[in-house]
Parts: C-alpha cells; sequence; structure tokens
C-alpha cells in the first residue's frame, strides 16, 4: 500500500475494479477543506480512460508489474504465442489482450509484456517498426503533387498512407503509437 501523495504517472494501481495505470495526477489544495488528489487513470484491461478523485494521503494498492522480453512465434484461430526470452516458456494470449499491436506483430519480433499475477496484462511495442510494403499501387508520372500520398499495405496487412514515391518491396518506418508513416527504410 502506498499513499496517494507518493503516485506518480506511469504507475499501476490495484483498485477495486481492476487494475489501473496512472496518465495524469493533481494534488489539489483547496483554501478551505482538506487537499485531494485527481488522477486520470487508464484500466489496463479495457483501454478506457476515467477520471477518479482520492482524499490526500489516502492508501491505496499499488500493483507491481514485471515487464519480461518476449518473442512472438505464432497465431492461429485461438490466440497469439509468445516465447520468454528467459526461460523459453510459452504465453498464449487471445485477440482481446493483444489488442490494436497486432496490426504490427512480425513472427520472431521481440515485445515487452507486463504481467501480473501470472497473466499477461500489457503489450508494449517498440515506438516505430520497420516493415516491408506488399501492395503499392503505382504512381502516375506527373501526379507529384507537394504532399499527395498513396494506400499501400505493409507486411502485416495494415493499411498505411505513405508519399507517392514508395514502391512495392521498399520497407517503410511506422509509428506504432498512430499507426502513421515515418519515412523509408534503406
Amino acid at each position: 500500500m502506498i499513499s496517494t501523495n507518493d503516485v506518480r504517472p506511469g504507475m499501476t494501481l490495484n483498485l477495486d475494479n481492476g487494475l489501473f495505470q496512472i496518465v495524469d495526477y493533481q494534488h489539489v489544495k483547496p483554501g478551505k477543506g482538506r487537499a485531494f488528489v485527481r488522477m486520470k487513470l487508464k484500466n489496463l484491461a479495457s483501454g478506457a480512460v476515467v477520471d477518479r478523485t482520492f482524499r490526500a494521503d489516502e492508501p491505496v494498492d499499488q500493483a507491481i508489474i514485471d515487464r519480461r522480453d518476449f518473442q512472438y512465434l505464432y497465431r492461429d484461430d485461438l490466440a497469439y504465442y509468445f516465447m520468454d526470452q528467459e526461460t523459453f516458456a510459452q504465453l498464449a494470449l487471445t485477440a482481446d489482450q493483444v489488442g490494436d499491436v497486432s496490426k504490427f506483430l512480425r513472427e520472431s519480433d521481440t515485445v515487452r509484456l507486463g504481467i501480473y499475477a501470472d497473466t499477461a496484462v500489457t503489450v508494449d511495442l517498440p515506438a516505430s517498426v520497420d516493415l516491408e510494403v506488399t501492395e503499392a499501387e503505382p504512381a502516375v508520372k506527373g501526379d507529384r503533387v507537394s504532399g499527395a500520398t498513396k494506400p499501400v499495405t505493409v507486411e502485416t496487412g495494415l493499411l498505411v498512407q505513405v508519399p507517392l514515391f514508395v514502391e512495392q518491396g521498399d520497407r517503410i518506418k511506422v509509428d506504432t503509437r498512430s499507426g502513421d508513416y515515418m519515412t523509408r527504410v534503406t
């Protein structure tokens, strides 16, 4: 148990209705009355962000999340399979647990899983990944308007808007937070 005065963004709390990660917090000391702490909390199960207010110095249960590197192995109809880099134990996660991260996963990629009570609660990717363009329409000569883009499909099946000069077979860097094109990789 820790005090609400000691919390910081990024910490995970085990509250009565699930695990929540602190996105933002604000300690408020009004002129009259007692101080309180206003927090923006992200539910690790659903991804929903909620606002919650606690009394200052109220005890809350801190959840210690063990973050370890896992290698993504493969996917079948039931789950996504990952292997612990240290113990070589395999872990199966459902599509709901993996969420939007699946749009960027390739076999043999390394991801960081957050484990709490022997259950994976988060799947974290690097800020960007390099992916190969598998489908791209050729750019039409003379179609060189500044800032023009076209849709391409990358090896994971994700559709990305890229500049006209990107062709099939090119490798591009994609931002995993937004899914946007960053640059072409040589």
